[in-house]
């Protein structure tokens, strides 16, 4: 009787699972990290001083209520960024929003001078209408 051995599963295989494996291991850490660049990156951004002054000036806006609903909150992806370089930074963000009445989008301008944010540009966009509801101080416009 002849004792013929059989190579496992890998040891027949190993040629192409090697390199195949290494190849889906490498695409796989590379979309896992730049997920994680980009979900940390949206998270410093929502931490802001811009974005999270501009998403409470529109929830406690009247008009903004009477237009998109009590119930405001934000409404996806924002578009935009945010520079910040020591003591100076810039702010271009639009953020959608929505409401139990319908939708809209912040738009955001501003630049940091010092510890403060100075807002240039500061309104809501209602969707059905088009209709811009100004957030700034009306006692600010114009400085």
């Amino acid at each position: 009787m002849e004792d013929v051995s059989k190579k496992n599963w890998f040891g027949r295989n190993w040629l192409w699972v090697l390199p195949v494996g290494g190849c889906l291991t490498v695409i796989l850490l590379f979309i896992f990290g730049v997920g994680a660049a980009i979900f940390g990156v949206a998270n410093i951004i929502k931490g802001s001083a811009p974005y999270e002054y501009a998403v409470e000036a529109a929830k406690d806006n009247t008009e903004v209520q009477l237009a998109l609903g009590e119930a405001i909150d934000t409404d996806g992806v924002f578009e935009g960024n945010i520079t910040i370089n020591n003591s100076t930074g810039e702010a271009d963000l639009k953020i959608p929003i929505k409401g139990d009445k319908g939708k809209g989008t912040i738009v955001i301008v501003a630049e940091k001078e010092g510890d403060d944010w100075v807002y240039e540009t500061l309104y809501v966009r209602i969707k059905a209408t088009q209709e811009k509801i100004n957030l700034l101080d009306k006692s600010m416009e114009g400085n």
